[in-house]
């Protein structure tokens, strides 16, 4: 087993904008409409964003392996969320996602039954999906 550690930051001022460190800084923020100046994604699109990249990353990865002519592979995702209980407005629910769904368009000269085989092997490699999908211990530490 080849264990990896993957390392960003995040670090937030007197607005809502979040300098992400890391290889490939970037910045997440607010809609106006939301305190912010919308100068990025918010996290919860960032989040969703993160899957989408995945499912398209793995086909990649996938048809390179099999050397599979692949043209291209579309996800798009959307997920279902109570903002009134992320919101602090009740304390009934939950803050995450209550459903999430992707949807895929393979462009390769694949029979249906062929796009779904692969769509599902993609989802069993996909460390993106394995996380939504599965408890994956987290912590949160104060250190200074």
């Amino acid at each position: 087993m080849a264990i990896s550690t993957i390392k960003v930051g995040g670090k937030i001022g007197k607005t809502f904008r979040v300098e992400i460190s890391g290889d490939h800084p970037f910045v997440i923020d607010q809609p106006v409409a939301g305190g912010g100046n919308n100068e990025g994604p918010n996290p919860l699109e960032t989040f969703l964003a993160t899957l989408a990249a995945c499912i398209c990353t793995l086909g990649r990865i996938i048809a390179n392996q099999r050397k599979i002519e692949l043209r291209g592979i579309e996800c798009k995702t959307e997920g279902d969320i109570d903002k009134d209980f992320l919101l602090g407005k009740t304390d009934v629910g939950r803050p995450g996602f209550t459903e999430i769904r992707s949807f895929v368009t393979i462009d390769a000269d694949m029979t249906e039954k062929e796009k779904e085989a692969f769509l599902l092997d993609i989802e069993k490699r996909c460390p993106i999906a394995d996380n939504m999908s599965q408890n994956t211990s987290l912590t949160a530490a104060i250190v200074g």
